[in-house]
């Protein structure tokens, strides 16, 4: 099977396939050394765009090195990322013409102040890389601060 990284409608740049893939095959591993979440801390402070990946582990989190890095978000994707004995494989979850940009949902769960604002273009767009639940949490969290600050006469 055939990937390229070329531009993208997305961001930036994209992964597409050369040839056809059906559903359910493994078409790359997330690939990258291991580092830990203060590692990445360090090495990403104030940097716009990161390749990190977490792991279930809660723990350790995989600095993008390969292809797959490059996979953008989409809220309708035609892929979906698996974590297998300890290693992300980047699997299709329909199939997918040649010729078209892999993609998969982030699903971020670790919100700040960085909106994580997405531009996947689907009818569905959810209008950010977070997961539904972490939609919930951060609205909560906004309303906690709002009431705080009426409560301190601000």
């Amino acid at each position: 099977m055939g990937l390229i990284v070329r531009s993208s409608d997305i961001h930036a740049a994209g992964v597409y396939t050369t040839t056809p893939v059906k559903k359910g095959v493994h078409i790359v591993e997330y690939s990258g050394p291991r580092i830990t979440r203060e590692r990445a801390d360090e090495l990403y402070e104030g940097r716009p765009y990161t390749y990190l990946f977490g792991l279930d582990d809660g723990v350790n989190i995989i600095d993008g090195t390969g292809i797959a890095a490059f996979i953008n978000h989409c809220c309708d994707p035609n892929c979906e990322a698996d974590e297998i004995e300890g290693r992300v494989w980047i699997i299709a979850i329909r199939d997918i013409k040649a010729g078209e940009e892999l993609s998969y949902d982030y699903n971020l769960y670790d919100g700040d102040d960085d909106p994580c604002i997405c531009c996947c273009g689907a009818k569905k767009c959810r209008g950010t890389m977070y997961t539904d639940e972490e939609i919930e949490r951060l609205k909560g969290l906004a309303k906690e601060k709002k009431l705080e600050t009426v409560a301190a006469g601000r």
